[in-house]
This record gives structure tokens, C-alpha cells and sequence, in this order.
């Protein structure tokens, strides 16, 4: 098992992409010493996307897209002015709302930082923002978009856990706003201290024209959380309609979706959905060797013969969590750490959504974390702005992020609280 993992560490630290990295030093490692027929590891890898529910990774990935294509970004930041413009370093508070609003449609912290980013960054670029700073804020307001409903990520961790995926994206909503509130207070801080300015107030007519604007496209997240409160659909086809509502408002209601632009949007999506669904095939190789060698049951043998302390194991669980989101991909770290550590919390009693909850915030902060925190590099590429020059704001945010995940762990209901009162 050290030659697996030391295999596949080196792999990635040669620059050879994670999906590829996993899938050859768990091949290699079955052919080597188990024997097994390499049809074998074909099926089991087929076998790990063979699930409906992953179907919604996908449609979401399409829906949000289609949302960023037929020009409702722009209605949501509109919507967003209107909400938090008014405050010191106004245009800092609507990129992280918007974030969160467009979170509630696209599923994907890249997806976030791309379609926020284009649009806010020219204009923090003309009110004299420090491009660090804009860089560093954005890469944290992105990744919200793995915490709010839908999130890709948690369906990811649905299907590994084997827990509701409707009861995840309920649990991710207050710990999405809690950390989006705490990026907006640093915010403040910052635009205080280095005189960023305040937006225009509006004018009622603008008001209520922004209002009106805003009425269909927030309509997506509504079908999300009706649907699942309701039980009318399973995430899969929230994701199915939330595309097609998506659809309808770009090249029907707005007319800014052209047949060829819908065929780029496919196609985007399909390489997407493509490099995603690889990594979970090819992870899903690893878990199949690591049932193999009951290795999760001797990790938990282990951690609970060291100290079988619920704060103990669960501070070592999210330091791992933080440790390892500085150089792995989010996917990959799903599939391969939590089959591993389900049996030890389920011996602590940790409740599943609460558990996932914690794994998708600490997800979110080591996107963000140096060295390869993809979210941040997405934003300084978005900026212009040199990786290394954002380190100067993004421990503060981090440390934010990082105090929300502390409250997250002391208080359960943080996280379980909405869907306990939603779903009975």
C-alpha cells in the first residue's frame, strides 16, 4: 500500500493529470500483485460511473452554462447591486453575493470564478481595487459555489457516502451564507482600511426594474429547493429540469442563445463532465483496492486505538481534509479519504451530514490554498494578477473561512439544521 500511494504522490508531483495518475498506480498495482485480468479493471472502472445519480453532474454542469451564456449573469450581479452596492468597498460585496447567487445555479467553484470574474473584475479594475485583493476575494467567493446548492461536489459525496444528496444541498445552505457573510465583513475591513468606495444608490425605478429582471433567473434555485422539498424530483432530474428551465430563459425568454452557441455550450460541457467523470472512474479503481485489503477497517483500527476521542479524531480528520486540499483535486480526495474514514465516524457516532458538510467546507478552503488551490489560480488568471502576490490577502480570507468550519464542527445544527426542519 506504501508503493500505491507513493506511485501515485509521484505521478502527480511529475505533472501527469490525477485521474491518470490514480488509475495507472491502481492498475499497475492489481496487475503487479493481485494478478487480475486487465478486462477486470476496465469493468470496475465502468462500473464506478455506472449510477444515475451522477448523471447530475452533467446537468448541472449544462444548466449553469447555459445560465452564463444567455446573459443572466448579469442580472444577478444587477440584483446583487442592488442588495449590498451601497456598502464601503461596494463592488467587493456584490462580487461575493453574486458568487453566491450564481452558486445556486452553476454547482462548480471554477464555473463561479469564471462567469463572476469576467464581468466584475474590469470594473473593481477601474474603481482602483488592488488586483491581489480582487483575486483573493473572488477565489474565496468561488468556491461557495461547492457549498450551495447544487453543488457538484455534493453529489459526489452523496453517492460515495451513500446519504441523501437532497438533504446535503439543504444542510449546505447556512454554512454557505455564514461564510459568505464572513468574506463580506473582511471585505469591509479591507475597503475601510484601503479606501474602496461605495456604489451609486439607485433610484426606485432601478430598483424595481433590477427586481423584475431578477424574477426568472432566481427562479432555478427555487426549482432546486421546491423540488427537493417536495420530493417531486431526485437530484438528477432537478439538474434535468434546472437545464431545461435554463434553456428556455437563454434562447427563448432573453433570445442570447444561437444554435451554434448552444453546440459550444454542449461541447464545453461534454469535456467538462468528461475530465470529471474520469477522475471518479479511476478513483472509484482505488476504492475497489482498498476494500480489497480491508484497509479502511484497519485505518479505523489504528486511529481508534490511538485515541477513540470525538474531538480528536474529528480535528485529525479535517487537518487531513485541509492538508490534502492544498495539492489534490476535490473529486479525488472524496473517493479516495472518505471511504477510508466512514467506518471510524460511524463508530463515533458523527452524523453523515454533518460529516459532509465539514469535508465540502474544507474542500472549499484548500481550493483556495497555496500551492494548488485551483480556484485562486483560476481568479489570478482572470485578474492578470501573479499567484504569488495574492498571498498577502488570502490567509485573512482563508483564516475566515477556516473560523466558519471551526463553528461548522463545535455546532452540528449548523449544518443539520434545515434539512432536519425541511425534511421529516
Amino acid at each position: 500500500m506504501t508503493l500505491l500511494l507513493g506511485s501515485m504522490l509521484l505521478l502527480m508531483a511529475m505533472g501527469i493529470p490525477v485521474a491518470f495518475a490514480i488509475a495507472v498506480s491502481g492498475a499497475s498495482y492489481l496487475l503487479i500483485f493481485e494478478s487480475v485480468p486487465i478486462t477486470a479493471i476496465a469493468q470496475r472502472m465502468v462500473v464506478g460511473v455506472d449510477s444515475f445519480t451522477l448523471l447530475a453532474i452533467p446537468l448541472f454542469l449544462l444548466a449553469g452554462t447555459l445560465m452564463a451564456k444567455g446573459d443572466i449573469t448579469p442580472k444577478i450581479m444587477r440584483l446583487a447591486s442592488i442588495l449590498v452596492g451601497r456598502i464601503p468597498g461596494g463592488l467587493a460585496m456584490v462580487l461575493v453575493v453574486s458568487c453566491m447567487l450564481f452558486g445556486a445555479i452553476s454547482g462548480s467553484g471554477i464555473a463561479d470564478v469564471a462567469a463572476i470574474g469576467s464581468i466584475v473584475v474590469p470594473m473593481m479594475r477601474q474603481q482602483k481595487y488592488n488586483m491581489s485583493f480582487t483575486a483573493s476575494l473572488l477565489g474565496c467567493a468561488g468556491s461557495l459555489g461547492t457549498i450551495i446548492p447544487p453543488s457538484i461536489v455534493m453529489v459526489v459525496l452523496g453517492v460515495t457516502m451513500g446519504v441523501s444528496i437532497g438533504r446535503l444541498f439543504l444542510a449546505g445552505i447556512l454554512p454557505g451564507i455564514l461564510l459568505g457573510v464572513g468574506l463580506m465583513a473582511l471585505s469591509w475591513y479591507f475597503a475601510r482600511k484601503e479606501g474602496y468606495p461605495c456604489g451609486a444608490k439607485p433610484t426606485w425605478p432601478e430598483v424595481a426594474q433590477t427586481l423584475k429582471e431578477a424574477v426568472l433567473p432566481m427562479g432555478a434555485p427555487l426549482i432546486i429547493v421546491v423540488g427537493f422539498r417536495s420530493g417531486i424530483f431526485t437530484a438528477t432530474e432537478t439538474g434535468a429540469i434546472a437545464a431545461l428551465y435554463a434553456l428556455v430563459l437563454s434562447a427563448f425568454v432573453y433570445r442570447k442563445l444561437s444554435l451554434r452557441d448552444f453546440w459550444d455550450v454542449c461541447h464545453s460541457v461534454a469535456l467538462t463532465s468528461a475530465a470529471v467523470l474520469l477522475i471518479i472512474s479511476s478513483a472509484s479503481l482505488f476504492g475497489w483496492i482498498l476494500a480489497l485489503e480491508e484497509i479502511p477497517q484497519k485505518v479505523a483500527q489504528t486511529i481508534l486505538s490511538i485515541s477513540d476521542n470525538y474531538w480528536v479524531v474529528l480535528l485529525f480528520f479535517n487537518l487531513l481534509l485541509l492538508v490534502l486540499g492544498t495539492f489534490m483535486e476535490s473529486i479525488a480526495i472524496i473517493i479516495i479519504i472518505v471511504p477510508v474514514f466512514m467506518p471510524v465516524m460511524k463508530q463515533l457516532g458523527v452524523d453523515p451530514i454533518h460529516l459532509g458538510v465539514m469535508i465540502a467546507v474544507n474542500l472549499a478552503i484548500g481550493a483556495n490554498s497555496p500551492p494548488l488551490g485551483v480556484d485562486l489560480m483560476t481568479a489570478c488568471k482572470i485578474t492578470e494578477t501573479r499567484y504569488s502576490d495574492s498571498f498577502r490577502y488570502i490567509y485573512p480570507f482563508l483564516g475566515v473561512m477556516g473560523l466558519v468550519l471551526l463553528l461548522i464542527i463545535l455546532f452540528p445544527g449548523v449544518s443539520t439544521w434545515i434539512p432536519n426542519a425541511v425534511i421529516r
